[in-house]
């Protein structure tokens, strides 16, 4: 039997706790948000709190660890989703309405929004994927005069950071307030169909 102290069982020990640790920190960032405390993923990994800055470095190595199991997929899957939809009316409504679903559902979600650990060079890959998706939707949304007269990539991003820091601090609403107002907002950036200009097969 291997001495506990010896080479291989150390790197087996290590091994096994990066795996736990890294369970835990899915499991949690994904009801509590990436803010989550590193003492709520050790206990849950069974690992002390230094176990995880000896695995990983900090919070920061532990997100870029796990973040696409925790958000980057369900956002990159809604960014191509939307660029299936065929009509640019039907692309913006889809796209803010599966953005604003992953808010209320996924808190992680708002922290990559609201930019909170800039350091993580995955964290804001995803910001600049969604920065990139805003500009093409207005500029395409503004072309078939979708959009509301005004309405700018930038809006797209406060939308969402506002909502962010609603759900992320404030009360949260019931699912029918919520999308209620989900439908306000798309009322308020899209243009009525009788504003837009070309045939109705074209949306």
């Amino acid at each position: 039997m291997a001495d506990r102290n010896s080479g291989p069982t150390l790197r087996t020990d290590a091994r096994r706790n990066v795996a736990r640790i890294r369970a835990a920190a899915i499991e949690v960032f994904r009801v509590e948000g990436l803010s989550a405390p590193l003492e709520n993923v050790a206990g849950t990994a069974q690992v002390s709190k230094a176990t995880i800055f000896n695995r990983f470095g900090g919070r920061i190595g532990l997100i870029d660890s796990v973040i696409d199991e925790v958000v980057a997929t369900k956002l990159k899957s809604v960014i191509d989703d939307a660029r299936s939809v065929a009509g640019i009316s039907e692309r913006i409504r889809f796209y803010v309405g599966a953005i604003r679903e992953l808010q209320y559902r996924l808190p992680a979600v708002n922290d990559v929004l609201l930019q909170a650990f800039p350091a993580s060079g995955p964290l804001m890959e995803l910001c600049h994927l969604g920065g990139s998706f805003h500009e093409e939707l207005v500029q395409d949304g503004h072309a078939a005069n979708a959009l509301a007269e005004g309405v700018t990539s930038d809006d797209f991003q406060a939308m969402a950071v506002d909502n962010s820091l609603a759900l992320k601090y404030g009360v949260r609403p019931s699912r029918a307030a919520y999308e209620r107002r989900t439908g306000l907002v798309l009322d308020g950036i899209c243009q009525p169909a009788h504003g837009r200009s070309g045939s109705a097969s074209s949306w």
